[in-house]
């Protein structure tokens, strides 16, 4: 499990979702294949996550967004764009939460500041949860390949994922992290670089490993 330094921080064990969907329950069965607790949340309340937790197995329970928040030494944030404001703040405070959000304007409305490029999507997530660290992961990769394209690290041709954060000690939390659900990470810097391997670039969906996607991710255009 990822960790920090002995007597830095206590190694974290327990992932909270914030959104339980197709990208968090694949997230989560990667978490709880490796070790970890998981904590899901829904807008709709915990009452109909029990299917799920059922197949996600003992290590999983159910709870709301702002107890999955608490609870969470690390957060998935994986909920329709649209519902960014809706994420919990206090019970974020202080922790890394991972992004993994696009912008779809046909299913989030329009939004100017992510229109006319002035804005990314994750720094609103960011602006809006200030004292947690927002790091930028999973957002280009199909749900199903996030548990079919995991593979040990030093295989060949290993799947590499892109993330993006301002604060360097949580990116390389979460490129450990990362790693351990079966990933090679590319890290593309500050979330102002995070459009880079967002919707409509070469990097999104695209099945590529470390040096194919560093190899893209200059050729975005915004």
């Amino acid at each position: 499990m990822v960790g920090a330094a002995p007597g830095v921080a206590p190694t974290m064990t327990t992932i909270g979702f914030i959104g339980s969907g197709l990208i968090g329950s694949q997230i989560a069965r990667r978490a709880l294949a490796n070790g970890y607790d998981v904590v899901m949340s829904n807008s709709r309340g915990p009452e109909t996550l029990t299917e799920l937790i059922s197949d996600l197995g003992p290590n999983a329970r159910a709870a709301t967004a702002a107890e999955a928040a608490e609870a969470a030494d690390i957060a998935v944030v994986t909920v329709p764009f649209k519902a960014y404001l809706e994420v919990p703040v206090e019970q974020l405070a202080g922790k890394i939460v991972l992004d993994t959000n696009n912008y779809y304007f046909e299913r989030d409305g329009h939004y100017a500041e992510l229109d006319d490029k002035q804005a990314t999507v994750s720094g609103l997530l960011q602006a809006h949860l200030p004292t947690s660290r927002v790091v930028k992961a999973f957002n280009h990769i199909k749900y199903t390949d996030i548990t079919s394209d995991a593979s040990a690290a030093g295989t060949p041709n290993r799947r590499a994922l892109a993330i993006a954060g301002d604060d360097q000690a949580a990116n390389d939390t979460v490129a450990a992290l990362l790693d351990e659900f079966g990933f090679d990470v590319v890290d593309v810097g500050p979330l102002s670089e995070s459009w880079r391997f967002e919707r409509d670039q070469p990097a999104y969906g695209a099945r590529q490993n470390a040096a194919q996607l560093r190899d893209s991710l200059p050729q975005a255009t915004r």
